[in-house]
């Protein structure tokens, strides 16, 4: 059994992204996996590094216990589900604080002596699907601005933190003026490729 983790990062209950994550969570466990939903806003997920935080990310403090529940999550899960929205082409600011406060040395990754290179702790993490959507139509985000999202998340985060994890992302652009039977394909999409990952 592969265990999941979906992170839904959307304040609208009732929006897109929510029905996507939704989808995805019951097609999964349709299929006898485990999954971990975690809605960061329905959470409370505060989003704000802390001084103490971040002076434990280079060992003049230890590491609070504030975020061990997070921590002990993302280091079960097997493969990981992102879906959010792209505002101004990146992240939400909850997710960016997730990734902030939750990929953390002695978690994600470990520092190595000189401060160079990170070395990667998320061995267990096999695959990751980004599943985003985004007002502008595809050529602004891939030719104009280059894919800011997709490229901090493959390059900065995966590649760095669990270099032998699946990447893969879907965006549905021009989400905003989508009809309801393309909002529909592209919900089964992403469950049949978060099913396959």
């Amino acid at each position: 059994m592969t265990r999941f983790q979906i992170i839904l990062a959307h304040p609208l209950e009732d929006s897109f992204g929510a029905a996507i994550a939704k989808r995805t969570q019951e097609r999964l466990l349709a299929e006898g996996h485990e999954v971990d939903f975690l809605d960061l806003y329905k959470e409370g997920f505060d989003p704000c590094l802390t001084p103490c935080e971040r002076r434990a990310y280079y060992g003049e403090e230890p590491p609070p216990a504030t975020m061990d529940g997070y921590t002990r999550r993302l280091q079960a899960t097997d493969k990981l589900v992102l879906v959010f929205p792209q505002w101004w082409f990146n992240f939400p600011a909850i997710l960016k604080g997730y990734f902030d406060r939750v990929f953390h040395p002695d978690v994600a990754f470990d520092h190595t002596p000189g401060y160079g290179r990170i070395r990667p702790r998320l061995d267990r993490l096999s695959g990751v699907l980004a599943v985003t959507t985004l007002g502008s139509p595809w050529w602004v985000s891939a030719l104009y601005m280059g894919n800011p999202a997709g490229r901090q998340l493959k390059r900065g985060i995966v590649k760095a933190c669990a270099p032998n994890a699946r990447f893969r992302m879907l965006t549905c652009y021009g989400a905003e003026k989508t009809t309801a039977e393309r909002r529909q394909a592209f919900i089964k999409r992403a469950a049949d490729a978060a099913a396959s990952l």
